[in-house]
């Protein structure tokens, strides 16, 4: 069946997203304190909770009553989030303007975001404006890779899998999709990802 709709994910794919430009070595002191901070303290579990929806400041409190050594840097962990947004990912951008030149595509993003937060995403990169439609899971309390998230999506903007291309950088969320019948590109890199798009001749 031919695609007539792609599924964008955002952080990693289309923007820049990484803690590491706040938490540097130096700003622990060694490359030992940033490792066990991540593994321990503001590990990707508990970011992903907030992501499903949970209220950044209870869990930053919460996180700091448990680490109170830590606990400047669990408050730089939101307090700083806007520093950790690098630039958008121009080379995918780039891709995502050929598509929109196609008018029998549309387009939707489907993203693991806090919803306190993606505001701020939305008044820093235009291309944001040119989905037809954008599922953040923050908003809807659930979160990739768990299966009701693809329901709402599917539903909310009538979606037919079997003619949708599902594009992400996290293969969990991808195997996710592929069971709700999305044919799916596993993100990688820019010429990856226009070598694939291609290959299923959508570019």
């Amino acid at each position: 069946m031919k695609i007539d709709t792609i599924v964008w994910d955002l952080g990693g794919v289309l923007i820049d997203w990484n803690p590491g430009y706040v938490f540097t070595d130096s700003y622990f002191g060694s490359a030992e304190k940033k490792q066990f901070f991540f593994e321990h303290v503001c590990t990707h579990d508990w970011n992903e909770n907030q992501d499903a929806g949970y209220p950044l400041a209870k869990a930053t409190d919460e996180l700091v009553a448990e680490f109170p050594d830590w606990g400047k840097a669990i408050r730089d962990f939101y307090g700083r989030w806007e520093e950790m947004l690098g630039g958008p990912i121009e080379g995918n951008v780039e891709i995502f303007r050929q598509l929109k030149q196609n008018a029998s595509l549309k387009f939707y993003a489907l993203t693991n975001w806090s919803a306190e937060l993606f505001p701020i995403a939305m008044q820093r990169y235009d291309f944001l404006k040119w989905f037809d439609g954008i599922l953040v899971s923050g908003a809807e309390k659930t979160r990739k890779p768990f299966p009701e998230i693809y329901e709402l999506l599917i539903n909310r903007f009538s979606i037919e899998p079997a003619q949708a291309l599902f594009i992400d950088d996290n293969s969990r969320n991808i195997d996710a999709a592929q069971e709700f019948g999305f044919k799916a590109i596993h993100y990688l890199n820019v010429d990856q990802l226009n070598k694939e798009l291609k290959a299923v001749d959508v570019l």
